[in-house]
């Protein structure tokens, strides 16, 4: 008797599993290049619909239709189009009250004959939402029911046994992704615009987080007049941590900066530490950088003329603050 954790062999040979993932690879790329081939007026009134909208997508799907679903309706949010998934079987009992008038519904199914899918298509045009259908089955009765179809169709799934759902989710996928790259594009939606709905990503960190919102300030600022020593100087560097000096004028604009590099430079020449003043040894015309500049901008600063902090102003060149390269590293913008 066969062990239950044993499998009847099957005597039909194997392809290698190399040649077999191209094939499936080869075979879904194929499909969607196929869909790209035949988008037409059907696509534009869909994206057109949704530009108009006043509500939000609402995007449902059973099983695997419901997982692409979710993706889609993640991506439609996250890209300017305020966006949710509704289960559809749960929008039977309940979960219909979450749709508006002025929302477009996203109906997703491969076969276009989903039970639980064409159940809440009557109620969702009497509530007046209006309803794109994205199906593999262009006679289908949820295709016919829409106001807009999209023909997600395929000829052949890459499963081996033609079973499990791939080619088909895959171009479904790819359609819902089209839908909203072009209603963001239409939309002139920016890449600030992404960043604000991803705060806490590294986009976001780039885009949203300003100089002004990591510099050190007030008494913070490691700071000396134009008149100071340098064992004055040595002493607020050492006081603020920051590994760096800057000298002001009468003004508070800064006329020089100076470092621990400069620091060594000057034991190396035997400059006198206790009779030298600070502007003897001090590096004039310091770099500086714009409170409302982009922290990354102050990145590409350091890093293309190889220094560790910067100085910042103000619209009239006072001195605001200063940060090094370890404020940007603990913000996460490096």
């Amino acid at each position: 008797m066969l062990s239950q954790n044993k499998k009847v062999s099957s005597n039909s040979p194997k392809q290698p599993t190399l040649s077999l993932a191209r094939d499936i690879l080869l075979l879904e790329a194929g499909e969607v290049s196929a869909l790209a081939q035949r988008l037409d007026a059907q696509f534009v009134a869909a994206v057109t619909m949704i530009l108009q909208c006043s509500g939000r997508v609402v995007v449902s799907g059973m099983g695997k239709s419901g997982h692409i679903g979710g993706k889609i309706a993640s991506t439609f949010a996250s890209t300017g189009t305020p966006a949710f998934f509704m289960h559809p079987a749960e929008a039977s009992h309940g979960d219909l009250g979450m749709i508006t008038k002025g929302d477009v519904v996203l109906a997703l199914s491969n076969s276009g004959e989903s039970d639980e899918i064409l159940a809440i298509i009557t109620p969702l045009k009497r509530l007046g939402a209006n309803i794109i259908a994205i199906t593999g089955n262009d006679g289908s009765t949820l295709a016919k029911a829409a106001d807009v179809h999209l023909s997600a169709s395929v000829s052949k799934e890459a499963c081996p046994l033609g079973l499990a759902p791939t080619s088909s989710s895959t171009v479904a996928l790819a359609l819902g992704d089209a839908l909203a790259l072009c209603v963001l594009d239409q939309r002139d939606f920016t890449a600030e615009d992404f960043a604000r709905s991803h705060p806490g990503g590294s986009l976001g960190r780039r885009l949203l987080i300003h100089v002004c919102d990591l510099m050190r300030t007030g008494d913070s600022i490691p700071q000396v007049n134009m008149n100071a020593t340098l064992v004055q100087g040595l002493l607020e560097m050492s006081q603020k941590g920051l590994g760096l000096t800057a000298i002001v004028d009468v003004n508070n604009k800064p006329i020089g900066i100076f470092t621990d590099g400069d620091l060594r430079r000057a034991l190396e020449r035997n400059v006198q530490v206790t009779t030298s003043s600070i502007s003897d040894v001090m590096h004039s015309n310091p770099l500086t950088i714009h409170q409302n500049q982009l922290a990354v901008a102050a990145v590409e600063m350091m890093e293309q003329c190889k220094v560790n902090a910067l100085l910042v102003t103000n619209d009239i060149g006072e001195l605001v603050g200063a940060l090094n390269m370890h404020d940007l590293l603990l913000a996460k913008v490096v």
